[in-house]
């Protein structure tokens, strides 16, 4: 991590845990709002913005298929890493960063802070007007993309509508305590009590989740919103990464009719199956030290998901 702006020790995936021995997420610190009007100095202007997305990262791919569905892709460039995580962490490709001329993640955060203190994480919203940081936090890029760039964006699709702003906020909050980063709290604990805590609120999520959607196509029936993309990243990662290496490993997704449904009619729509590349999300999360000291990627496993390349 970056402590005042300098690298200090090999990257690992824990940086904080709790009394129980559970992994602790360190929380996003930038969180500056892009405008149609520029009210908080980030006006919407095409080809001002800039985002770093790693493919293995959940947190990541979320925007980028926000950014796809809201028809963005022209207006805001993009960046993907290599998704083998180093000494370093996130690192860019054998040509440097074209926007910063950077070959690490934590050089962008440096540049725009040169003292920084803390994790260079993805995804990052760069403003290459000002040469900074807009945001690093991927539920606040998700709503910038969602009405932050007024007529630069598609209107006909709103993942967040004034009507189910509060069921959707607190359906998120379930799955994220539970599933999204419940995941990790299996992968990342270092006691068999925070394990087995976070174990169980991972199949109990599943669980209602599938339930849930034997109602409808999506999570709120027949409207698609920004909670079908925060669960759909989870998915798409859990039989390829988090049941084997995590140890999440009571059922796989394919063992879910419902789930198994729902994942698969979202990879029909090109906004998620175009920015699902199971390669980097198997590489990049085997690449964990920490969990996989041999750097062995397994080969499977079979399904549909494999064929899931993006971009």
């Amino acid at each position: 991590m970056l402590i005042e702006g300098k690298w200090s020790g090999d990257w690992h995936p824990v940086q904080a845990k709790d009394k129980k021995g559970g992994f602790v997420r360190q929380q996003s610190t930038v969180r500056n709002f892009v405008t149609p009007d520029g009210e908080n100095g980030f006006k919407a202007e095409a080809g001002r913005y800039h985002l770093y997305v790693a493919l293995i990262c959940p947190w990541a791919s979320r925007t980028l298929a926000a950014r796809k569905l809201k028809g963005l892709e022209d207006a805001i460039s993009v960046s993907v890493v290599e998704p083998e995580l180093g000494a370093e962490g996130w690192r860019f490709a054998d040509r440097a960063d074209a926007v910063n001329g950077a070959r690490y993640v934590h050089e962008i955060y440096t540049k725009a802070d040169p003292f920084y203190t803390g994790r260079a994480t993805v995804p990052v919203l760069w403003d290459k007007q000002q040469g900074t940081i807009v945001n690093n936090e991927s539920a606040d890029i998700l709503r910038i993309f969602n009405t932050g760039f007024g007529a630069l964006a598609r209107n006909d699709i709103d993942l967040y509508p004034e009507d189910l702003r509060r069921d959707i906020d607190a359906l998120n909050e379930a799955v994220y305590h539970k599933l999204n980063n419940g995941v990790y709290r299996c992968g990342f604990a270092t006691t068999q009590v925070a394990y087995e805590e976070a174990f169980h609120g991972v199949f109990e999520m599943l669980h209602e989740l599938e339930k849930r959607l034997g109602k409808g196509p999506y999570l709120f029936c027949d409207r698609l919103t920004e909670a079908d993309i925060r669960l759909f990243v989870t998915l798409i990662r859990f039989d390829a990464a988090y049941y084997g290496l995590f140890k999440a490993n009571l059922r796989r997704i394919v063992d879910y009719p419902n789930l198994a449904a729902y994942q698969a009619r979202l990879l029909e729509i090109p906004a998620f199956r175009e920015t699902v590349n199971i390669s980097h999300i198997k590489r990049g999360y085997y690449s964990i030290k920490s969990l996989n000291p041999s750097g062995i990627v397994p080969l499977g496993p079979e399904g549909p998901v494999l064929e899931a390349t993006g971009i």
